[in-house]
């Protein structure tokens, strides 16, 4: 599948991931359809929820199709699949209407058999729907870059608006990035591989960081002097899921929290090895 005059829509558009994919397929050379939450007022994107569904046309005349949106405000596992695990189905069936060639689904590291935190759970139950529908589904680790969003954002802002900055379970914790011009690229070159559906594809450097070496190296290429306190897991894990039954949350999920107490203990990077794909690494302060 060439670009040019071909048409691709990306859900999501709106958020870090899927803005930054939306970016470089629009560099390659391909319309790209933006299906955003939330879309800017004066841009051409189009308001999209996994709530709602995909609007009247949405997805006609798209060949490719890069599935990154989810829902993060539902933190009830009901909820969850209602929006998140239904609502990717329903765009999936629509988009075997439509007659669109290629999907990409946009999953996470956080998804695996035996996973405990409920995006990973989601994403994995979304992952085998777009299996059945053809779709290629990707394993995204930790994305990082120079203009960054989601959990990394949220890292970067801990070392650049305080001084002293919690350290959950001493940092040991560890996870696999990916650059998300590595990401981006990837799913360019998954819209011209004839590729059958089957394993997931692991988007990631195969040589895991700490979240302290994470946040040492943020702090260091933002020239600040933080101080780390260290705070038990458990005890982080209970105030942030009272927090959220009170319907004050405080900025970071108890879910991601979970995601990092169990990652995945053998992340399989061989069907990406097998396709060449190469990811840098992300380069730690001494």
């Amino acid at each position: 599948m060439a670009a040019g005059s071909r048409l691709c829509a990306v859900t999501g558009s709106g958020g870090y991931v899927g803005g930054r994919i939306a970016e470089r397929l629009q560099r390659a050379g391909w319309r790209v359809r933006e299906l955003a939450h939330r879309p800017p007022s004066g841009s051409a994107a189009r308001a999209y929820s996994l709530a709602a569904g995909p609007g009247e046309g949405a997805l006609a005349g798209v060949e490719l199709l890069v599935h990154c949106a989810y829902d993060f405000r539902p933190w009830r596992w009901p909820e969850i699949e209602r929006i998140n695990v239904a609502g990717s189905e329903r765009l999936l069936d629509a988009a075997a209407a439509a007659g669109v060639e290629r999907i990409v689904h946009v999953s996470t590291m956080s998804a695996f058999a035996g996973c405990v935190s409920l995006y990973g759970r989601a994403k994995l139950e979304i992952e085998r729907r777009a299996r059945e529908h053809g779709a290629i589904n990707l394993r995204p680790g930790l994305v990082f870059g120079e203009r960054p969003g989601g959990t990394f954002g949220a890292l970067d802002r801990a070392v650049r608006r305080a001084r002293l900055v919690p350290l959950v379970g001493a940092g040991r914790f560890r996870q696999h990035l990916v650059h998300e011009e590595d990401l981006a690229a990837v799913v360019e070159r998954l819209a011209s591989f004839d590729l059958p559906p089957g394993e997931p594809i692991v988007a990631a450097s195969d040589e895991p960081r700490t979240l302290r070496q994470i946040l040492v190296t943020l702090a260091a290429r933002r020239g600040r002097r933080v101080l780390f306190v260290p705070l038990p897991a458990l005890v982080v894990l209970v105030a942030l899921r009272a927090a959220e039954r009170a319907q004050r949350p405080l900025g970071f999920r108890s879910d991601s929290l979970t995601g990092l107490l169990h990652p995945d203990p053998s992340p399989d990077f061989a069907p990406a090895r097998r396709l060449g794909l190469v990811f840098r690494r992300f380069e730690v302060a001494p």
